[in-house]
């Protein structure tokens, strides 16, 4: 499966990032129908011909139908693939949309979407987010602002027409705001008091639990204090991080990646990469090659799936991706750069990358001027005419 896409243009930013995030051949029949796992007082079945009915739990809701909550209640359907969809209270959620997308008509939502599932798309009002298994929090409010914010793994926002694509990572939330008309840059977010949303702490345990609480240890650490790196640069022969020469902080890195817990690499990345903003690529290949020479642009010992050191440690795709999005929050319109160095430095990822090109600007509107240009006219000064 192939989900990468080398081709980025600013002219098409939103074609281009969807395109990126989501694998060709998925099988979008599975978003077709759902069957409905819990319901909690209000939820009634939409048909596309007829009445609304209560909806009870095991019935499947097919492709053309909407499940609506009223005040007070929220739902849960699960999705052939297994994806998940929980409602809050006063929210419509369109069954079936075209390929693999899932349409929210307005109100709060969960989205769990496995990995290796094919990706889904979620429409939001004007704002589309693609996932490849990830689990999101969203709001539609009636007003239109759209509030969107991942729990673990990651995602592409997109606002289609005006030129924005932006990254998302475990604990970063994105506003829409229809005033403005544009996607306010992610912000970080505390993981831990997510959980105790309605959606998450009044259903059955979700099986991105685990990756969950992962995200939420790498969050407090990457937050965490400096002071290996500190330590490090200073027995690498540097007075401090800032003072630091890149071949000293980068001697520095790699002695804390020797040695570090490989689930704990990307927390360390972050740290790294926002304290250096500057050496964002060459942390992240050194973080995904180990202690391996880096150069001539291949590094042996790679495989489809899986990459390995020299020292037999294995690193599998999702933990690539984790330690490239890490690098990657911490300076997004370093994205490219990025990933165009861990590919050059290890071919073989390329196929574990997801790529999803930051342009957090508006295109340019055409405004048509006039020929000759109108110049203002004081009320005390009335224009001049063609007669003296």
């Amino acid at each position: 499966m192939n989900i990468q896409c080398r081709v980025i243009s600013l002219v098409a930013p939103v074609t281009v990032a969807l395109a990126s995030w989501l694998p060709s051949g998925v099988a979008a029949a599975e978003l077709e129908e759902a069957q409905v796992t819990q319901v909690v007082q209000d939820v009634k079945v939409l048909p596309s011909s007829g009445s609304a009915r209560p909806a009870a739990v095991n019935e499947t809701v097919r492709k053309g139908n909407a499940v609506q909550t009223g005040a007070q209640s929220r739902s849960e359907l699960t999705f052939k693939d297994q994806t998940i969809t929980r409602l809050g209270e006063k929210t419509i959620f369109n069954v079936g949309g075209e390929g693999r997308t899932i349409e929210m008509g307005g109100g709060q939502f969960l989205l769990y979407v496995p990995k290796k599932a094919g990706g889904a798309k979620i429409k939001m009002g004007p704002v589309t987010a693609a996932i490849t298994g990830t689990t999101v929090l969203g709001n539609v409010a009636p007003s239109g602002i759209v509030q969107f914010t991942v729990l673990e793994g990651s995602s592409c926002i997109n606002l289609p027409g005006m030129g924005q694509s932006l990254f998302v990572q475990a604990g970063q939330m994105v506003v829409y705001d229809p005033v403005y008309g544009r996607l306010e840059n992610p912000v970080e977010v505390d993981l831990q008091q997510q959980l105790s949303s309605p959606l998450v702490k009044d259903f059955r345990q979700l099986p991105s639990a685990g990756l969950i609480d992962e995200a939420i240890q790498n969050q407090h650490l990457a937050a965490g204090s400096v002071e290996d790196l500190e330590n490090a640069v200073r027995a690498a022969g540097a007075a401090s991080i800032r003072s630091a020469t890149p071949e000293q902080f980068m001697q520095a890195f790699n002695s804390l990646v020797a040695r570090s817990d490989p689930r704990a690499v990307n927390s360390l990345v972050a740290r790294a990469a926002r304290a250096r903003p500057d050496l964002a690529p060459r942390i992240v290949v050194a973080a995904v090659t180990g202690l391996r020479p880096v150069g001539g642009g291949y590094a042996r010992g790679y495989a489809k799936g899986y990459a390995k050191d020299f020292k037999g440690k294995e690193i599998s795709c999702d933990q690539v991706q984790s330690i490239v999005n890490a690098a990657i929050a911490a300076d997004p319109w370093m994205a490219d750069e990025i990933v165009d160095a861990v590919i050059q430095a290890a071919p073989m990822l390329a196929e574990c990358i997801q790529r999803c090109p930051p342009t957090n600007a508006f295109v340019p509107p055409y405004v048509i001027s006039p020929l000759t240009p109108q110049v203002p006219v004081s009320p005390e000064q009335p224009p001049s005419g063609g007669r003296d």
